[in-house]
C-alpha cells in the first residue's frame, strides 16, 4: 500500500488497530530484560497513529515518531501534542536517523531493510533496537518484499547483543499472521572508546 493509501485507510478508521500497544514493547520495558535500562528518548519509526508513542510517552519517554501519512501524524498530533510527531517518507530517506542518540529506537511491523544499519548506528552504546517483520508461514510459505525469510532479522543485528529472538505466530492481537522478532542492544563501549567519541568534535 503506498502511502495515498494509507492516507485514506487512517482517514476512514481512525486510530484502527491502535488502541493498544504491542506486548513485546511493553513487556521488553517491564519485565526487567534489559538491564539498567530507565526513559529516555524513543525513537518510533513508522509509527502509523501512534500507539506505541502513545504508550512510550506515558511511561516517562521523550518520544519521537516518524511516519509517511500525514492523517496517521495528525491523529498522533491530536492525542497527544507533547509528542515529537513527524512526516517523512522512511523510504526515500526524509528522515535521517542521527547516530549515538537514542536510547531505544522501534521498529514494529515495518520492513525496510536498508535501515536496520541507521537504526543500530542511531541508538547509544547500551541502546536497544527493537523490530518485528511478518515472515513466511506454513498456511502461506510465499517469500514477498515485505516478508523477511527465516533467520534473516538476527542476521542483522549479529555485531549486537540478543536480547531477544523470536519467529513464530505473533502475540500481538493486531498482528495475526507469522513474525520475527527481536531486541538487540549495542555494546557498551570500553571507557577509553567512550572518552574518545565523547571529545571528537560534532560535524
Amino acid at each position: 500500500m503506498d502511502l495515498r493509501g494509507w492516507d485514506e485507510r487512517h482517514r476512514a478508521q481512525p486510530g484502527a488497530g491502535e488502541e493498544c500497544v504491542t506486548p513485546l514493547l511493553a513487556q521488553t520495558l517491564s519485565d526487567g530484560r534489559v538491564r539498567d535500562l530507565v526513559p529516555g528518548r524513543a525513537l518510533d519509526l513508522a509509527c502509523g497513529a501512534g500507539r506505541n508513542a502513545l504508550w512510550l510517552a506515558s511511561h516517562g519517554w521523550q518520544g519521537t515518531a516518524v511516519d509517511g501519512s500525514s492523517v496517521a501524524i495528525d491523529i498522533l498530533k491530536g492525542r497527544n501534542p507533547s509528542i515529537d510527531a513527524r512526516v517523512a517518507d522512511l523510504e526515500t530517506h526524509e528522515y535521517v536517523i542521527q547516530p549515538d542518540s537514542w536510547d531505544l529506537i522501534a521498529m514494529l511491523y515495518y520492513l525496510q531493510r536498508d535501515l536496520f544499519e541507521p537504526a543500530k548506528r542511531g541508538v547509544v552504546p547500551g541502546g536497544i533496537v527493537i523490530a518485528t517483520a511478518h515472515i513466511p508461514e506454513p498456511a502461506d510459505p510465499r517469500m514477498t518484499p515485505f516478508r523477511l525469510a527465516p533467520g534473516e532479522l538476527a542476521g542483522y543485528f549479529k555485531d549486537f547483543e540478543i536480547l531477544h529472538r523470536y519467529e513464530g505466530p505473533s502475540h500481538d492481537p493486531a498482528h495475526q499472521r507469522w513474525v520475527a522478532e527481536i531486541i538487540a542492544r549495542r555494546p557498551l563501549e570500553p571507557p577509553a572508546a567512550r572518552l574518545t567519541r565523547e571529545r571528537s568534535p560534532r560535524p
